[in-house]
Order: structure tokens, then C-alpha cells, then sequence
């Protein structure tokens, strides 16, 4: 049984997220546009602009094409349609190879959008690059386990934490990134045990994503989580609405009045 939470009424800082941990989980959610973005509004505390737009809206295999111009301009939109958010900006691949790299991106980034933080992909190894960007005034989400931008270097998309040895490499990981300054970290497709032992052994929040439950917070596509994506429907992917069979029905009903002449009617001329 759901219990209805309140709205969310003032506007979501790092300071708020990071008093959230142990406390209440984070609801995250993706948005790509002003539409829903504003529809998003007041309902989650964070909003990833994510670059898992090249895959659910420009029909790509994978995340990797993603630009810098397109993210920031996904975000640009999202940032007009909801203000009460902390809204991040995920950083595509190849747009932070080097601390000098990422600092030169992720100052576009707050220079032409709204958007509060950037997210990065990798662990310890990417510690270096994190703490350049929190030492510049740029606030950095991490993101650790199943890495999309590692899709090819990785051999595919594996589920992490399987066993002890590489719990605690994801464990090493998530505190080296603590220590280089990210306010948070994305826990995606990782065991359960491991999502509560990276959990437990950070002081700042988890997000998890096909993660389990310990985590201090969830995040889901929005297309995967109403329903619109069907090119496949991963696992841990519980749909709230089933959009795309939604959008099916309105479609035929409107096909069918436009060919059998019944809209528009009176109702709808001047």
C-alpha cells in the first residue's frame, strides 16, 4: 500500500539533498524537455538531464554521440519548465578526459544553463577530474557500477558487486569519490548487498538505479518508467503508466473522427 507524500514547495539545494541521507529518500527522475520538465515540477527532488536521450529520443544504439551542445541544450529546456528541482546535467562521453577538459566543459555548462551540478562517470580513477571541477565551484554527481559511456570497453552492460573482491572496488571507488568532493553518487546496476555496503560506507547520499532498495535514493528514465520506450525494458524498470499504449488509443480515436468527418465538430470551429 502507497502512502501520498507531499509536494515538494521550495526549491532543492545540495544543502538539501545532503541533509536527506538516512533520513528520507531522494526521488530522481530524467527529463529532456520544458513540457515535462514542468509537469516533473514539485514532484521529485532532482531531475537528470541524461544522456540516455540518444537513446530513447534520437534513436541511437547507445549514449556515446551524445554532444555537449545537445546536453546543454536538453537543458536549457528542462531548466525553463521546472525551477524547483536541483537539476543536473549529464555529461557526455569524451567531454572530460582531462580535469583541464572537464573544467573547460562544465563551465559552459554553468555559464548556459541553470543546472546546479554535472554528472561523470567512473570511480577512483576519475577522482582527480571531480575534485579539479568541485575546486572550481562546480558541483559533480558521480556515478559508479554499470557504466553506459563504458558500454564498449566493458564488453556490454554487466551487473555489478557479484562478488566480494569487486564490492569492495565499488566500495574504494565511491569513497575516493566522496573524498575528491562529489555531493552524491549514481549506483546503477549493482547487486543489492554491494548498493547497501557503498551506502553505508559513504557520509553523502546514494542514488541507486537497478540497485535495490538501500540505497538513499532512486532514479528512473522517464520513458522507461511511463511506459513510451519499447525498444526494451530492463529489469529493474517497474512502469507506472503504460504511455505508449495511451498515446496508441488517442491516436486511432483522433484518425478515426478526422476520416469519419466527426472532428472537428460545432464544439471545436469558430
Amino acid at each position: 500500500m502507497s502512502i501520498h507524500t507531499p509536494k515538494i514547495d521550495k526549491r532543492v539545494t545540495l544543502t538539501t539533498i545532503a541533509k536527506m541521507k538516512g533520513v528520507e529518500p531522494i526521488t530522481m527522475v530524467t527529463a529532456y524537455d520544458a513540457l515535462f520538465a514542468q509537469l516533473f515540477d514539485g514532484e521529485v527532488e532532482m531531475i537528470l538531464v541524461g544522456d540516455s536521450l540518444n537513446m530513447s529520443f534520437l534513436g541511437k544504439e547507445d549514449t556515446l554521440s551524445a554532444t555537449l551542445d545537445q546536453m546543454i541544450y536538453h537543458t536549457q529546456a528542462v531548466c525553463n519548465g521546472a525551477s524547483l528541482p536541483l537539476i543536473v546535467l549529464d555529461m557526455p562521453f569524451g567531454s572530460y578526459t582531462t580535469p583541464e577538459q572537464a573544467i573547460t566543459n562544465a563551465t559552459r555548462v554553468y555559464q548556459e544553463t541553470k543546472a546546479q551540478a554535472v554528472k561523470i562517470e567512473g570511480g577512483k580513477e576519475r577522482a582527480p577530474i571531480i575534485e579539479a571541477l568541485t575546486q572550481n565551484a562546480i558541483a559533480v554527481l558521480g556515478h559508479i557500477g554499470l557504466m553506459p559511456q563504458y558500454l564498449r570497453s566493458d564488453g556490454g552492460y554487466k551487473v555489478r558487486g557479484k562478488s566480494q573482491k569487486d564490492i569492495d572496488q565499488l566500495v574504494e571507488d565511491a569513497l575516493a569519490l566522496e573524498r575528491a568532493g562529489a555531493f552524491a553518487i549514481v549506483v546503477e546496476g549493482v547487486k543489492p548487498e554491494a548498493a547497501h555496503a557503498i551506502t553505508e560506507a559513504l557520509s553523502i547520499p546514494t542514488i541507486g538505479i537497478g540497485a535495490g532498495s538501500a540505497t538513499d535514493g532512486q532514479v528512473l528514465v522517464w520513458s522507461d518508467m511511463f511506459g513510451f520506450f519499447e525498444a526494451f525494458k530492463p529489469k529493474f524498470v517497474k512502469q507506472y503508466l503504460n504511455g505508449a499504449s495511451q498515446i496508441r488509443k488517442g491516436l486511432t480515436r483522433y484518425r478515426d473522427e478526422v476520416k469519419n468527418r466527426a472532428f472537428p465538430s460545432k464544439e471545436y470551429s469558430y
